[in-house]
């Protein structure tokens, strides 16, 4: 485990943490630390447990065995996915309004129509989210995380299907986050693109950590160039 002169800042700690599935081991003894404004790459094939990892985090599921410490409140955690948690019937602006009721923020509709130009969707604000791309409906679902003001953020592979303005936009947003503080766990399915962005990686194989440290020592090991330009 990292014992890094950091780890008393933390947001997330992780300690031996171990999941089964009724009999079936997930993972074993993964061990890590989250800090405010660093990216953790979350790496592994699939079914090494990469989801049901970022559901012990969010404090969906308790595990097996191990400690999961939060520093943080939990309702300052912002999840994102493959599902986006918007209403189709709605338009954009309705969307953000409710789940800003739901999160109970009380929010001006100029704060609403900011959030939607954040993510370049002010000008479809009053278009129904149905009739959105992929592209478009996670750009929104991404609004309304952000309305939160996240401490963490907690990325599940979220731009799957995405188009590659919606994918430089959400980069960028997480590159932003991490600026203003926040922590982000991302897993990713785009690991040699998304690499450069981030401070540690965390790999899952074979039912357990396989390696944790710093993303360039991961980028050497993987394929033996430095991120240091």
């Amino acid at each position: 485990m990292n014992n890094s002169s950091h780890d008393h800042d933390f947001i997330l700690r992780l300690e031996g943490v171990t999941h089964f599935f009724d009999q079936r081991l997930v993972f074993k003894n993964v061990n890590l630390v989250v800090e405010p404004g660093s990216i953790l790459l979350v790496a592994g094939p699939n079914g090494a447990g990469k989801t049901t990892l970022m559901n012990i985090m969010s404090g969906l599921i308790p595990p097996s065995a191990g400690m999961v410490e939060h520093r943080a409140s939990r309702d300052k955690y912002a999840f994102l996915g493959h599902h986006t948690f918007i209403y189709n019937g709605l338009s954009a602006l309705d969307n953000l309004r409710f789940w800003s009721g739901i999160y109970g923020l009380r929010l001006t509709e100029h704060e609403h129509l900011q959030l939607l130009d954040m993510v370049g969707l002010k000008a479809f604000a009053h278009e129904k989210a149905g009739n959105f791309s992929r592209g478009m409906s996670q750009r929104l679902s991404l609004a309304r995380v952000l309305m939160l003001k996240p401490v963490l953020f907690l990325l599940d592979e979220p731009a799957t299907g995405l188009d590659p303005a919606s994918r430089d936009l959400l980069r960028e947003v997480i590159s932003a986050g991490a600026g203003d503080g926040a922590a982000i766990v991302w897993v990713s399915h785009t690991l040699k693109e998304d690499l450069d962005m981030a401070d540690r990686v965390l790999l899952l194989e074979g039912k357990k950590q396989a390696f944790y440290g710093l993303a360039r020592d991961y980028r050497n090991q993987l394929y033996g160039t430095s991120l240091e330009h």
